[in-house]
């Protein structure tokens, strides 16, 4: 995994920000009544959930952008994953991620340090990522990792939704947010399709915040329309 399309300047930012992350997060988060954990867990526990049948303990997994490593206990926790890798150009950010879930089975290091690992990977995941890349370097991200996954590999994309208006303000209140180009879901299905992946599905999560998390069931039901803060394109790799 060589060359992770992020600019020069946005490397800067995010080890910048990587010791004071959580705060600078909380800045948005604040308003929803929960923690960058509770969105974490809920993402991973509602990707096990659509992944079903096929999914498999033991894989190993790829954090695709994974800052300082929030998403680790819950791949661990959801998936069973033997081993993860997570890669972000942020090298304070992959410092800290190492200090904090670093392991035998789990290590964080910037593309630059880690060999070129190609179809080593049963499971790909990335959680408002796409949306700091470049809008010209997007489809060489996809690419990546395509190249990563084994044959029948899948990817869990999630963003950030741009059909939220709530989304949006709560991310103008994000010092490392506020000058993102958000994807459309209909934009991110496309660009999965170009890079070989097969879309198999499209899902809509966090409706509602804390105050009104007694009608959080709701969200089972309606988790196909384009009403939740967060969406999920679910793609495989095809055999």
């Amino acid at each position: 995994m060589s060359d992770f399309p992020v600019t020069k300047e946005k490397d800067a930012e995010f080890d910048e920000f990587a010791a004071a992350y959580d705060a600078a997060l909380d800045k948005g988060l604040r308003f929803t009544g929960e923690s960058k954990e509770y969105f974490a867990d809920t993402r991973l526990a509602w990707t096990r959930k659509v992944l079903d049948a096929h999914f498999q303990s033991g894989w190993r997994c790829l954090d695709f952008g994974c800052g300082t490593g929030t998403a680790t206990p819950y791949l661990q926790k959801h998936l069973a994953a033997a081993q993860i890798v997570g890669v972000d150009p942020s090298q304070a950010s992959c410092d800290l991620a190492t200090g904090r879930f670093g392991g035998d089975a789990v290590r964080f290091a910037t593309p630059d340090r880690l060999v070129d690992e190609r179809e080593l990977f049963d499971f790909a995941y990335c959680n408002g990522v796409f949306h700091h890349i470049p809008v010209a370097d997007r489809a060489a991200a996809a690419a990546q990792v395509f190249r990563a996954l084994k044959p029948g590999g899948w990817f869990a994309f999630w963003e950030n939704n741009a059909w939220n208006p709530i989304t949006r303000l709560l991310m103008r209140l994000v010092p490392f947010d506020r000058d993102a180009v958000l994807l459309f879901p209909g934009e991110a299905r496309r660009l999965l399709s170009a890079a070989g992946f097969e879309i198999r599905l499209t899902n809509y999560l966090f409706i509602f915040p804390s105050a009104l998390s007694f009608l959080r069931p709701i969200e089972r039901c309606a988790n196909r329309l384009p009403l939740g803060a967060q969406y999920l394109v679910l793609a495989r790799k095809p055999e």
